[in-house]
């Protein structure tokens, strides 16, 4: 296992220099690693996989989660997310002849992951590694490997490795369908546009600094960038912050809710963000700080928030701008609580789970 980091000189520079240099690593990906997921996409299609598995951990879940809402949407593919556990503590053996396993990992290198993949290759799986390192344990025992280029991550929250993981995957779904990813053509300059913006950031993050608890949520595409953002603000400030689907919340959690709770809706300019309109709704009626990420309208009608430029950006594309601000703000408040968010206590860069 890795030592974990030590302090920066300044708190959070590295993490800051991480998240400017997103438009740059989604540029490179569409110009340079657009070619190498098509030719894997066109491999995978050939065989034509009856449905597919994730595994992942940490924040390459939350991407995991995000792909799982592609493939079903945008291919009619049956997808679930894999319980590691089945398989490195209980020893299941399933038959896996004709499923795509997708396992997303930034450093390719924890045992559960690496030993999941090799079983799911010898039960006769279609095994995909994602990850930004193709010289990792991961990438060598899966069949097909997608190198996101991120560049070397160092600060422990995950950043540019998350949205870089987001386009690769949305790559590859296109890929599988024929398509060309040619929408993904706008995300590095409206990425700049949002990162350059964290004044609005900071403005935000001040009515967060001493919050004791708080509660993110959004539907469809959105729900994986509610549940990243909340891993953000633990992993950084140590605010407890739950994550929920805007229907898992109306089923019970939404008690917990009252006038000083504050709640971050993230409001995806389509489907997702209609389903989330009854959500948004309630949250108004008992009273909630509501903040919105989203468009306009919405944070319009909301006590605060952050307006994203999703105009002509399709719904699934949404994410990779979504989760922009909500990293600045978990920086922000992280800052303003007098922490270093490149170097969150009890954290090593890789884990090593099994």
């Amino acid at each position: 296992m890795e030592a974990p980091s030590m302090p920066s000189e300044r708190p959070g520079r590295i993490m800051s220099g991480e998240m400017a240099e997103q438009p740059a690593v989604l540029r490179r990906i569409l110009e340079e690693g657009a070619p190498r997921i098509r030719e894997v996409a066109s491999a995978i299609a050939a065989r034509s996989p009856r449905f597919v598995l994730l595994a992942a951990r940490g924040t390459s879940d939350n991407a995991a989660l995000y792909t799982k809402y592609l493939l079903e949407i945008r291919l009619g593919l049956p997808c679930g997310l894999t319980s590691m556990s089945t398989t490195t503590a209980y020893g299941a053996r399933p038959d896996l002849t004709d499923v795509l396993v997708i396992t997303v990992s930034q450093s390719g290198g924890s045992p559960d992951l690496v030993a999941s993949a090799k079983a799911a290759r010898e039960a006769g799986a279609i095994t995909l590694a994602v990850t930004n390192n193709p010289d990792s344990p991961l990438a060598a025992v899966s069949e097909f490997h997608i190198d996101i280029l991120a560049g070397q991550e160092k600060a422990l929250p995950a950043t540019k490795t998350y949205t870089a993981s987001l386009l690769s995957l949305y790559l590859l779904v296109e890929g599988l369908r024929g398509g060309d990813g040619a929408a993904a053509k706008v995300l590095p300059e409206l990425a700049a546009l949002v990162l350059s913006r964290q004044d609005e950031v900071r403005q935000l993050a001040s009515r967060y600094r001493f919050a004791e608890r708080m509660v993110i949520t959004s539907r469809g595409y959105g729900y994986p960038t509610a549940k990243e953002a909340a891993l953000k603000l633990m992993e950084t400030s140590y605010i407890p912050a739950l994550s929920y689907s805007g229907a898992d919340l109306l089923h019970g959690p939404l008690a917990m809710v009252d006038n000083i709770s504050p709640v971050i809706a993230v409001v995806t300019d389509g489907k997702g963000g209609e389903a989330l309109q009854p959500v948004l709704d309630r949250l108004r009626g008992r009273g909630a700080d509501l903040v919105v990420i989203g468009p306009q309208p919405q944070v319009d009608a909301a006590s605060g928030g952050f307006v994203l430029p999703t105009d002509g950006v399709p719904e699934e594309l949404q994410p990779i701008l979504e989760i922009l601000p909500l990293q600045l703000l978990a920086y922000e408040v992280t800052i303003a609580r007098g922490q270093d968010p490149d170097a969150p206590r009890a954290l090593a860069k890789v884990t090593e789970t099994r």
